[in-house]
């Protein structure tokens, strides 16, 4: 174990704290035990169960480790109408352990009242900002990272892959298929629009991706589900993902407000994962309706706040500030 590395990561996570503590954000501290999650097709997760003492006529009940807070930030948000943040250990099965993934591993989560996704790659902006500028043996400078370089998902198609993203899968899933197969790809039959998609941006253009200083690639497809508002026009959703050193640390979207739209994706994310996923969980059915408008103390309504959130790995993040290789090369005790 290396001693360094437990001072150094110590220091990031207390400036980290810093710099909310002061922008005056609530810092939440929520379960990692969950009795329900959200529906994510992408991720699988680990599940236990509470065992009642001996001689209760309770029944054994399941929980899942949680993949991400975002379950039970969103009620907070809903009760309380603030910003705030959390860092907290997170969970992820099904997937390998190495370079860049662990299954346990600290996710920095940030919630911001008011504010759509381009506000909070400012802000993200801000926080490597501090990081980078604050005392230390961090080997990367502020000049070497800021400011973000900013590229749509369009462009990266049509700069890496060849092909107007929109217009290709408009034509529905053949065309993507023809134009993984032209990129030396071999998808399986079968495939609908967005796995190919994600077959092509994994394989053609992931790669590519230059690795001087943080990118933010932005406007992500809306034939993708997730939980973003759909940017006017519907093609896209208002929302990025940032990439330093070829490694993916963060994730942002402005948030899904409309409680039908959070039902539907509920709804038609929940089959798929309850069908096919390996680790199937329980589903709150009842989870949209925290976005449900609320009556005030006046008598008033209010709904859900406009808010934008950002997840982020701070395992990934420390080890590219330190200049590490790996992922276990910022872990105290890496599973290996």
């Amino acid at each position: 174990m290396d001693i360094e590395l437990l001072w150094e990561r110590a220091r990031i996570i207390r400036q980290t704290r810093d710099f909310f503590d002061r922008r005056n954000y609530l810092e939440a501290d929520t379960p990692l035990l969950s009795p329900d999650l959200i529906p994510e097709t992408c991720l699988e997760v680990f599940e236990t169960a509470y065992l009642a003492p001996e001689g209760s006529r309770r029944p054994q009940q399941p929980f899942w480790l949680i993949p991400s807070p975002e379950i039970w930030m969103k009620k907070l948000i809903a009760e309380h109408r603030t910003s705030l943040y959390q860092i907290c250990k997170c969970f992820r099965n099904g997937e390998s352990t190495g370079r860049l993934h662990s299954p346990e591993f600290t996710m920095l989560e940030y919630y911001t009242m008011n504010m759509d996704y381009k506000d909070s790659l400012l802000l993200t902006e801000e926080l490597f900002a501090a990081l980078l500028d604050s005392p230390g043996h961090t080997p990367v400078s502020s000049t070497a990272a800021l400011p973000f370089t900013r590229i749509t998902m369009a462009e990266l198609f049509s700069r890496w892959a060849g092909f107007d993203l929109y217009g290709t899968a408009e034509q529905g899933p053949q065309a993507m298929a023809a134009e993984a197969r032209r990129l030396g790809l071999d998808p399986p039959p079968g495939l609908d629009t967005a796995a190919l998609y994600d077959l092509i941006f994994i394989h053609a253009v992931e790669p590519n991706l230059p690795p001087d200083r943080p990118l933010a690639v932005m406007d992500y497809p809306a034939f993708v589900p997730c939980l973003a508002k759909k940017s006017p026009g519907g093609r896209t959703m208002e929302r990025w993902e940032l990439y330093w050193q070829g490694v993916e640390l963060a994730n942002c979207y402005s948030e899904e407000t409309d409680p039908e739209a959070v039902q539907r994706y509920f709804a038609a994310e929940g089959k798929i994962k309850s069908r096919e996923s390996l680790v199937p969980h329980a589903i709150d059915e009842n989870y949209w309706k925290i976005f449900l408008p609320r009556t005030d103390v006046s008598g008033a309504e209010r709904p859900f706040p406009r808010c934008s959130g950002v997840a982020l790995g701070l395992d990934r993040l420390i080890m590219v500030l330190l200049g590490r290789s790996t992922i276990d090369g910022a872990l105290p005790f890496p599973m290996g």
